[in-house]
């Protein structure tokens, strides 16, 4: 361990800026909540676009109840019903924004994906609705409900990183928190599921 030698003053302004770095206790910044819609694939029926699970629909409510402890300025939702089911769960004012939408795949007979949309495209349509979101919402909290492969195409390129290097996937239900100010955009969480705990 590296020892201090800063008088706690110092240090205290040392972390003040650090914080302000990546926009922690920064006014005027804006949080968007990227939330995973809730599980739709235990005892699926409908391939092209599944309701909530009843394992869903139970993730979905302990969400809603810790997005109650928090004020929030609006939701946003893909128009998919897993992810709508999600969001209505938090609020019944949702906006719906088609740029929400899941990477486009196939999947294989033998059960692997085939990612048909280049990770550019997402993040070039995820990009553009975080911003309009930002510009909306300035210094507020906002939800935006969307699927599990383009919020992590979005946090890749939040984080700099090559498509691709992102090793975690969100679980259903997850929040991963983007901080923005002005065309600054910082990560505070990844895919946090306390609520399901």
């Amino acid at each position: 361990m590296v020892p201090v030698t800063a008088g706690s003053e110092q240090l205290t302004r040392a972390m003040q800026s650090l914080e302000a770095a990546f926009l922690i206790g920064v006014e005027g910044v804006t949080e968007i909540w990227l939330v995973r819609h809730a599980d739709c694939y235990q005892q699926m029926n409908d391939r092209t676009d599944p309701p909530l699970s009843e394992l869903g629909r139970d993730q979905a409510a302990l969400l809603a109840g810790r997005m109650g402890q928090v004020e929030l300025a609006a939701v946003y939702s893909s128009p998919y019903q897993r992810a709508m089911e999600t969001a209505k769960a938090i609020s019944y004012d949702v906006r719906v924004d088609d740029r929400l939408v899941e990477m486009e795949l196939e999947v294989n007979d033998d059960g692997t994906l085939d990612f048909r949309e280049p990770p550019s495209d997402v993040v070039e349509r995820m990009t553009a609705v975080v911003d309009e979101i930002v510009t909306g919402h300035p210094g507020q909290r906002v939800v935006a409900v969307s699927h599990g492969a383009a919020i992590m195409a979005y946090l890749t390129d939040v984080l700099h990183l090559e498509p691709g290097h992102l090793r975690m996937y969100p679980y259903y239900t997850s929040i991963s928190v983007v901080r923005a100010l002005g065309d600054r955009r910082m990560v505070g969480a990844l895919g946090d599921v306390a609520h399901l705990e």
